[in-house]
């Protein structure tokens, strides 16, 4: 918690930033004044095997993770996607562009047959023979490392921002969303105070093979942190992701069940959820009080970081955010 403050405070003196503006026919946000026409190129950057690379163009993305997709649209860049992968949910305009597969299950000449000229991934993508072949067939392939600090929105943004020639609109982007997070945060706070905080537990689901709990160090203990909630995973012991059992859940104590969206409808909605060993015997099960989210808006830790904030908090204090 005192780290929370401490990053809180230190973004407290971030400016005020005019409305965003509509990138003609992407449908993202972007600054409109003091930013770039078009992207700056040739940039110069380096991955994460420590390998600077030259990057001649941005007319032809392809973008191998949601989060990234979202950004990049939010940069104002939208037009210029020509591949995006399956969890590129956001924003709609997504689903019609080319999809080059699962982000852990690349297929290099899917990705070779649109004719990148950068392909942009974090370390999620893969496996990791794909990455290395898209290098050396002479593509500009740039991995950017997963961050799943609170930190992660800003550096994510700046970071695209700088790769893909646009780096004035990735400073007024990110000054955005630091704000918005910090905003929507103390309006958590607000309507928290003088109230007990909510035990919130994260499932991730994904059918009956794949579900766990989320604990110290996930994505989603950012977004329950934030929206002042008790991380009922964090507060048993978990770090990361563990695989559910009924033992751990009903240890947990959540008086909240927060999900994503597509998972919740992989075991048949809520009362599917409650057939999960250890859901029914938990306050959470109990009074079916389970809060939905899309996944890249719950943990994409994008742009739209204060909108999950403001999401989960609503539904932690009803009538009070």
């Amino acid at each position: 918690m005192r780290r929370l403050t401490l990053w809180l405070a230190a973004v407290a003196g971030a400016v005020a930033l005019s409305p965003p503006a509509l990138a003609p026919g992407s449908g993202a946000a972007v600054a409109a004044p003091a930013v770039e026409r078009a992207p700056v190129m040739p940039t110069r950057v380096r991955g994460v095997d420590g390998r600077r690379m030259v990057i001649r163009s941005a007319a032809r993305i392809v973008s191998l993770n949601g989060d990234l997709t979202e950004t990049i649209y939010a940069l104002g860049l939208g037009r210029n996607l020509v591949g995006v992968d399956t969890s590129a949910t956001y924003p709609a305009a997504a689903g019609a562009i080319a999809s080059v597969g699962y982000q852990r299950q690349l297929n290099a000449e899917g990705i070779l047959a649109l004719s990148p000229t950068v392909v942009i991934g974090s370390t999620l993508a893969g496996p990791a023979p794909v990455i290395a072949q898209l290098k050396a067939a002479g593509v500009p392939t740039i991995i950017i490392p997963e961050d799943d600090r609170l930190s992660a929105p800003m550096s994510k943004i700046r970071s695209v921002a700088r790769i893909l020639g646009v780096p004035r609109r990735g400073r007024v982007l990110a000054d955005r969303t630091q704000r918005q997070i910090r905003a929507q945060s103390l309006r958590a706070a607000r309507a928290a105070r003088g109230r007990a905080k909510p035990r919130v537990a994260f499932l991730y689901l994904r059918g009956p093979r794949v579900q766990m709990i989320g604990g110290l160090g996930s994505r989603s203990n950012i977004i329950i942190r934030l929206a002042r909630g008790t991380d009922a995973g964090a507060e048993t012991g978990i770090t990361g992701y563990r695989q559910l059992t009924a033992e751990a859940l009903i240890g947990a104590r959540p008086d909240v069940l927060v999900v994503p969206q597509a998972g919740l409808e992989s075991v048949g909605g809520i009362d599917g959820l409650l057939r999960i060993p250890g859901v029914a015997q938990t306050a959470a099960g109990r009074n079916r009080r389970v809060i939905a989210f899309d996944d890249q808006l719950l943990l994409g830790l994008g742009p739209r970081t204060g909108s999950a904030i403001r999401k989960l908090a609503a539904g932690l204090y009803p009538g009070a955010v």
